[in-house]
């Protein structure tokens, strides 16, 4: 049998409710935007959700396992580590983090002093945004780092940096420049990438055919 989530319920016979009994302590959806990007070793997690401790993220880790919301599994030599991946139940929660960010888009504002800032971070905000590109891999890079976003022929929308997992970072069809005021306001739908690419507030160099912006 799954383990058990620790979490209480709220005991509630209401979907948004069942809902978070799984994934509304917090740091678990946080957990779920990085393992998004495809599979992830706990001390990749680690660095990449500053504030955490390890106890509080082991647990969560523990507990989204028992949700069957992660897995973990040892990879092959040579790498011979462990890794953490989302189950296909996990992934589905891809549409819950976009729309929370498009609704958390607005008071985004300024990085304040205290504020840590991954390229990554921007990936789910512009999933939109970026599929003007049409079918292909696209290098989104930012002075903060780098991540991939892959957009299908039928206009679904993925990012992954295949470190461990789909390969998306040894490909790719579009390389973008840009930077995170940029990143905000076309988050915010302030500003299409057409819009920043003819501004120059964004570079386009396409290393493949991909479908021109529209």
């Amino acid at each position: 049998m799954p383990r058990q989530p620790r979490r209480r319920s709220y005991d509630q016979h209401c979907a948004a409710a069942r809902a978070l009994d799984l994934v509304g302590d917090r740091w678990t959806l946080l957990v779920v935007r990085e393992l998004l990007a495809g599979p992830r070793r706990y001390t990749d997690l680690h660095a990449d959700l500053p504030g955490v401790s390890t106890d509080m993220l082991a647990g969560r880790l523990k507990d989204m396992e028992g949700a069957e919301l992660v897995t973990r599994r040892r990879l092959p030599p040579p790498a011979s580590a462990s890794v953490y991946e989302l189950t296909p139940r996990g992934r589905d929660l891809l549409p819950v983090l976009r729309s929370l960010a498009a609704w958390g888009a607005p008071d985004l504002g300024e990085p304040r002093p205290t504020d840590a800032v991954r390229a990554h971070w921007y990936a789910i905000p512009l999933l939109g945004p970026l599929a003007e590109l049409g079918p292909g891999v696209v290098q989104v890079s930012l002075d903060e780092g780098e991540f991939h976003v892959r957009i299908g022929a039928d206009g679904s929308v993925a990012y992954g940096d295949g470190v461990y997992g789909d390969g998306a970072a040894d490909a790719s069809d579009a390389r973008l420049r840009t930077d995170v005021a940029t990143c905000r306001a076309l988050a915010a739908g302030e500003l299409t990438l057409a819009a920043a690419i003819e501004s120059g507030r964004a570079t386009l160099e396409r290393t493949a055919q991909v479908a021109e912006t529209r």
